[in-house]
């Protein structure tokens, strides 16, 4: 059916001229998709968006193969359509390029664009299942791209465009990436004998001696060649998005920008870093770096998730503000939100400086693999808790936006993450993978209210913060550490866990004194470790007992030199080794956490480490209280307080007088005033 043709003669009427400038309001969005649709009923969504407050649509990322019906055969009725509805509704619309989805004439007409992995060709039917270096692919993708920017170019409703969609390597492993492959190690090493070195190639008889003999990495049992191998493959991933923002920065008009919805590992939920993206790397192509977070509600949601994956993706572009580009409102059926988290859950989002909030999606599909993982609405259409929700929020946006934007957060820690180390890590895990090491420590963090930025080694300067976590350094140059003792001389706190600067930047263990150039700096050594199973602690002072005054997983046996002891292993074999360590070095102190320490322990730790580094955390809560406060874009301070709790709750507000933005007629908060909070609320407080 064609839009009603009221709507097309509103569109028309209206003029041709872009929308508000994204930076200077906030978006609250949902991604639709007009082709999946069982009737006519757009006219009726782009009502029911309004009277929600939704101000920004997602739209194209998924329609190459109802866009391109044939090889060079383009119909843009459903894009058309929508634009035209969406201007009408003063509805900013984000363009996907639909490249991350290959239509069937594609797969039958070139089948080597289906990615080969180590396990075989994949099959057609699941989204993702190309190789984003083949050359057909490529050339189809262009033209795709080409068309469909040329036609949407000059629209009015379009405020920008997302290239791609949670774009990884896909395990490539083909013949041609073996090839692009070879030439990169051609490049990066010269000479077969310095790779070999590199990678310690002798072994197993593996030594490669002629490049026409260079072997796949799908068999290999070296972990230095396969981690080349997954560095490699994120750096295709970097150069495709890279590529798609050229193509789309040829079209974009002034005020447009450029996103790429980056998603998280994934433990059921989003979790940690992803091992197959190098995210810092990826989003300098990008104008705002953009995220997909999914994370469990009902008794379990806890923010967590939401503040990680916003801390990350702030810190991808310096500190600039960022967005949600998904994020479910209902999901999966087992993450149906209570009433009221929701709203929770946008706030929180806001909280780390994200400038827009965007649902997948609008409406529930009715067919599919996707069937139950529902959006806004459900399936019958019809207004429903989420959505009734949905509308107060966005009344409230619309209302208080302007003081919650652009939000600046200047926190004085930061975690240290490496995707070179989480390879390496990943390797030989030993019942620990990365994120397991590093996310209980975030958690720590967020768990008494301190910010964090993520750094990855590029970042810097280190000089800005007071403390630095480093969660799992396994591989590492020596540039990066030497870079590290530097921050500690010149008066930063540094705080290692175990297996940190075990191996170089090509996984060859260094045969010095462990933990590497880090010994001195940490005043310790060791050259024995196990894998403990509830080791007692003792001689620290926390208020730790029972399992969690216990090491488990990992322990180090460190013999202290310079460092001062602040816990031993209780244990007949080993109580003479150190468990936890500080040392001053330079102006600044060190710390060492030799083995994985419980919740509990990891909080105590974390506290004493945030003090000795005079870090003062964001307030004296504790979760499921959890507070977070930043600079809006009108210079006030703003200080967000979120119950994660099926428990109402009070805080003391001690900041500078201020404002209760989300109060009836935004009474009047005082330094000292008690602000109620409801189950899985929220308040908000600007100072005057």
């Amino acid at each position: 059916m064609k839009l009603p043709a009221l709507l097309l003669c509103l569109a028309a009427a209206l003029p041709a001229q872009a929308h508000t400038t994204p930076d200077t309001k906030l978006m609250y969005g949902v991604a639709y998709y007009d082709e999946y649709m069982p009737q006519e009923r757009l006219a009726q969504d782009v009502a029911m968006m309004q009277a929600a407050g939704i101000n920004t649509v997602r739209i194209g990322e998924s329609t190459w193969g109802t866009m391109e019906t044939s090889p060079g055969v383009f119909d843009f009725t459903h894009l058309d359509r929508v634009l035209a509805a969406m201007h009408a509704a003063g509805i900013g619309v984000i363009i996907g390029t639909p490249t991350y989805a290959i239509p069937t004439w594609l797969a039958r007409q070139h089948p080597d664009i289906l990615v080969t992995t180590p396990a075989g060709r994949a099959r057609y039917g699941p989204r993702q299942n190309m190789d984003i270096t083949n050359v057909h692919f490529r050339q189809a993708a262009e033209r795709a791209m080409r068309k469909m920017l040329a036609h949407v170019k000059d629209h009015p409703a379009v405020i920008g465009y997302q290239v791609d969609n949670e774009t990884k390597p896909y395990n490539t492993s083909g013949p041609n990436v073996q090839k692009l492959f070879v030439a990169y190690c051609k490049q990066k090493f010269g000479t077969l004998a310095a790779l070999n070195q590199a990678f310690g190639l002798d072994y197993w008889s593996n030594r490669i001696n002629r490049w026409e003999d260079f072997p796949s990495t799908d068999g290999s049992i070296n972990a230095s060649l396969s981690a080349e191998f997954a560095k490699f493959q994120r750096k295709l991933v970097t150069d495709y998005l890279a590529w798609q923002a050229r193509i789309v920065r040829e079209y974009k008009r002034p005020g447009q920008f450029i996103t790429h919805n980056f998603d998280l590992d994934w433990k059921g939920h989003s979790y940690g870093i992803q091992t197959e993206v190098d995210h810092f790397a990826a989003a300098a192509a990008l104008d705002v770096a953009g995220v997909d977070i999914y994370h469990p509600t009902q008794d379990k949601l806890t923010g967590l998730e939401i503040s990680f994956g916003g801390d990350l993706t702030r810190s991808m572009k310096g500190g600039k503000n960022y967005y949600v580009m998904e994020t479910q409102a209902q999901g999966f059926p087992d993450w149906t939100p209570y009433q009221g988290q929701l709203r929770l859950q946008a706030y929180s989002h806001l909280a780390s400086g994200a400038n827009m909030v965007s649902y997948w999606h609008w409406h529930s599909i009715h067919n599919s693999f996707e069937t139950y993982w529902k959006g806004l609405l459900s399936h019958d259409f019809e207004p429903n808790a989420p959505y009734l929700e949905a509308k107060t929020i966005g009344a409230e946006f619309a209302r208080i936006g302007r003081h919650l934007v652009n939000l600046r957060k200047d926190n004085e820690v930061a975690i240290l993450f490496s995707n070179e180390a989480q390879t390496a890590l990943n390797h030989f895990p030993h019942g620990l993978k990365y994120n397991d090491i590093l996310r209980p420590f975030y958690d720590g963090l967020y768990n008494m209210n301190v910010g964090v930025d993520l750094l990855d080694p590029g970042s810097g300067p280190f000089e800005r913060y007071k403390l630095i976590i480093v969660p799992a350094l396994y591989a590492a140059p020596d540039s990066l550490l030497e870079k590290l003792n530097a921050y500690a001389r010149n008066g930063g706190h540094v705080l290692y866990t175990f297996r940190s600067g075990f191996s170089d930047q090509n996984v060859k263990v260094r045969h010095g004194s462990q933990p590497g150039l880090i010994a001195e700096a940490a005043g310790i050594r060791y050259d024995q470790f196990t894998i403990p199973h509830g080791v007692p602690l003792a001689g620290h002072g926390y208020a730790v007992s029972g399992k969690d005054n216990e090491a488990n997983s990992w322990m180090e046996m460190l013999t202290p030199g310079s460092a001062r002891v602040l816990a031993r292993y209780d244990h007949a074999a080993w109580g003479k080794y150190a468990a936890l360590t500080e040392n001053d070095y330079g102006k600044g102190l060190v710390s060492y956490v030799g083995f994985m320490p419980s919740s509990a322990m990891i909080a105590a730790i974390l506290a004493d480490r945030v003090a000795k580094a005079g870090v003062a955390p964001d307030s004296d809560l504790r979760f499921p209280l959890i507070s977070k406060s930043g600079t809006n874009q009108l210079g006030k301070r703003v200080h967000y307080y979120l119950n994660y709790s099926a428990s109402p709750a009070e805080v003391t507000y001690r900041w500078k007088d201020g404002v209760s933005l989300l109060a009836p007629a935004q009474a009047l908060a005082r330094e000292g005033d008690t602000l109620k909070l409801e189950p899985w609320g929220v308040a908000i407080v600007e100072e005057r």
